[in-house]
């Protein structure tokens, strides 16, 4: 029996759509509320920019929450469907564990993701992470070096960050001369700086050789330069400064000048406890035996390009997107322009003949004999 032709689709006739019938669950009036979370709070949280940028992006009008463009300050819950650029964002609602990174940072670069006179920068050589940027815990100008500590969470940046919790902060310090005992007894007491008083709560003399004398310093500020201001203050410049420990993090032996450290999840999760913040409902995920000699190796970061804010995407056409045919992908990746040049043909390009061809060689006697008994 022979097959029946298949028939064409009339493309101007408009495509059937299955009908449904939904029945509208009632509303239980007894139910607990579905809790709420800011939604530039979320937005930050899935690293698209800070949480100042993420009102600024708000108030641009390109952030829509079921459809409704988005006021600055609202709140969103699990079951909201937001889009960025008509774009579906999945923002994180659960506390994850973050994490967090250690790097001894060199001389010769800035703690900034904007400068611009293009000079070295930290964040050029963070790793990707995904669903979220890398936070600064305090920063070290460019001729300091020492303990740098990178995380993904806002709240434990701003826990060690915060002047209201006096986290302490310790520097390796020496100087070109040598403090006098009243002078040490001043530091301690405190002096007038441009910005305020300042002082230190701990100095610890740890010898040195000529004229050259290390000492070991404690304060619970981070102004810009305070230890420095404060040696200066008696006519003593600082010849090299170095931050030794932050808060419960200390500077490990073994990361050495320029490299980096992922710190466990066992130690995430006593940063977290230390500084009273909520831990992940979700057990610890089981690493393989790669993903632990991987996780306890120090590393030598590599320079790359870092993701940047939201804010500073322009936005992207979505009807402009549909109409080629792809989304989520820049204009330039199917242009003309883009493709692969195709090689030209030369106008004298010669064609092998056969008379180019070497005539084959008459086989050798002790060939002919080979493998025979």
């Amino acid at each position: 029996m022979a097959r029946p032709f298949k028939q064409q689709r009339d493309p101007q006739r408009p495509a059937r759509r299955p009908t449904t019938n939904f029945t509208p669950l009632p509303v239980d009036p007894n139910a607990p509320a579905v809790p709420t979370q800011r939604l530039h709070k979320l937005l930050a949280l899935a690293g698209l920019g800070s949480r100042r940028d993420m009102e600024e992006l708000i108030a641009s009008g390109r952030v829509t929450v079921n459809g409704q463009i988005a006021t600055v300050g609202a709140g969103v819950t699990e079951h909201d469907v937001v889009r960025l650029d008509s774009r579906p964002l999945r923002l994180p609602f659960e506390a994850e564990l973050p994490q967090v990174l250690i790097y001894h940072k060199p001389e010769g670069e800035i703690v900034s993701q904007d400068d611009p006179e293009g000079r070295a920068s930290v964040f050029d050589k963070l790793p990707k992470v995904k669903n979220g940027k890398w936070i600064a815990i305090g920063r070290l100008d460019m001729n300091t070096s020492g303990l740098l500590i990178f995380t993904t969470s806002g709240e434990l940046a701003n826990r060690f960050m915060h002047p209201r919790y006096e986290v302490e902060r310790e520097y390796a310090v020496r100087i070109f001369g040598e403090l006098t005992e009243g002078q040490i007894a001043q530091l301690k007491e405190g002096i007038e700086l441009e910005d305020g008083p300042a002082n230190f709560d701990s100095i610890i003399p740890q010898g040195g050789e000529g004229a050259n004398h290390w000492y070991q310093v404690i304060l619970r500020e981070g102004r810009n330069r305070e230890v420095r201001r404060l040696f200066e203050a008696f006519q003593l410049p600082v010849s090299r400064l170095m931050r030794v420990r932050f808060g419960p993090v200390n500077l490990p032996p073994r990361v050495k000048r320029g490299k980096m450290l992922k710190l466990e999840q066992k130690e995430v999760v006593g940063l977290l406890e230390w500084a009273d913040l909520p831990l992940p409902k979700a057990p610890l995920r089981q690493l393989t035996q790669r993903e632990k000699l991987k996780s306890t190796a120090v590393f030598t970061p590599k320079v790359r390009r870092q993701r940047i804010s939201a804010l500073d995407r322009p936005p992207r056409d979505a009807a402009e997107g549909e109409a080629k045919g792809y989304r989520g992908k820049p204009d330039t990746a199917r242009s003309p322009a883009a493709k692969k040049p195709t090689p030209r043909k030369s106008a004298n390009r010669r064609v092998r003949q056969t008379s180019d061809l070497s005539a084959p060689q008459m086989q050798k006697k002790s060939d002919r004999n080979r493998g025979r008994g």
